[in-house]
């Protein structure tokens, strides 16, 4: 079994269990997300995301040697500003949503990666990928039931979801970069960011409290920063490895994820649609999880 494993490995599931794994994380940071913004201005929560992250990435990075880029690749640069805005849109979303509800919005990228891989890749997506695609959305769409309710996180979710999509062709082109320096700077960059909208956008809540925000529930900030880092060091390597395409519809797990842990935790149900959904973005994953692993390169 383990040479089996090893060889199903090899031959292409790595970048699929990669992504697997950081769905997972990255529900989980969807969640403390939700809870934390009870607490915290959502400013608040995206710059512990990205100071966490930085921190963390560093120390491995620098533990593990890995040399670090700043000024270039120019795509580096591409990957690290769209995934900075994809953060902020995506936790306004997560602060202000249901966490299964806005991770279906921002998972939306699958859509916008298939289409901009063929004229930035030069690869056309295969009948499979589209047809898995096509699944996995329709199932989002019922796993979505729109209230007429938070119209701004809809809109910025949605948002986020094409500058995830942007970043994430960028992780394609950068895959002779180790993960850890792409980490570090994209996490970089987004502190820079998001510190900058903090000074533009105040927070609700006065500064004062924050000292004692955070010495009651400043655990919750670091889940989401440790959440945000081993989803972003994952799907990293994943996307390095893999076809766009092809792992991003295995990243939309995430939303699957995020529902059990919602009803686990805060007793939230789901009709008979809202099921059919979540099976229907099961198929995909489990599709390109358990069939025999194509030649990515070729076959798209």
């Amino acid at each position: 079994m383990p040479l089996a494993l090893n060889r199903a490995v090899e031959a292409g599931m790595k970048p699929y269990l990669l992504m697997l794994c950081g769905a997972f994380a990255f529900s989980l940071m969807g969640i403390f997300t939700h809870a934390a913004a009870r607490v915290f201005d959502w400013q608040v929560i995206a710059l512990a995301r990205s100071g966490t992250a930085l921190v963390l990435a560093l120390a491995l990075a620098t533990a593990a040697g890995t040399p670090l880029v700043f000024l270039r690749p120019r795509t580096l640069w591409i990957r690290s500003i769209a995934g900075s805005l994809s953060v902020l849109c995506n936790f306004f979303a997560l602060a202000h949503m249901n966490v299964a509800d806005a991770l279906a919005l921002t998972n939306m990228f699958p859509v916008w990666i298939a289409v901009l891989s063929w004229p930035v890749l030069g690869r056309v997506p295969g009948r499979d990928v589209w047809l898995s695609v096509g699944c996995a959305m329709a199932g989002v769409a019922l796993m979505l039931k729109p209230t007429g309710e938070g119209g701004l996180g809809t809109l910025l979710a949605a948002t986020g979801s094409v500058t995830s999509a942007v970043a994430l062709m960028g992780l394609h082109r950068l895959r002779h970069i180790a993960a850890n320096a792409v980490v570090v700077h994209f996490s970089a960059v987004s502190v820079v960011i998001l510190t900058g909208l903090w000074l533009i956008v105040p927070a609700t809540r006065p500064l004062q409290t924050l000292p004692d925000q955070l010495l009651s529930d400043g655990w919750l900030l670091l889940g989401v920063g440790l959440g945000a880092t081993v989803g972003q060091l994952m799907l990293t390597k994943a996307f390095a490895v893999g076809a766009p395409a092809r792992v991003s519809i295995v990243a939309l797990s995430q939303v699957v994820f995020a529902m059990v842990i919602e009803s686990l935790l805060w007793q939230r149900t789901y009709d008979p649609m809202t099921l059919t959904g979540i099976l229907m973005v099961l198929g995909p994953t489990g599709w390109m999880l358990l069939r025999r692993p194509l030649r990515e390169e070729s076959a798209e």
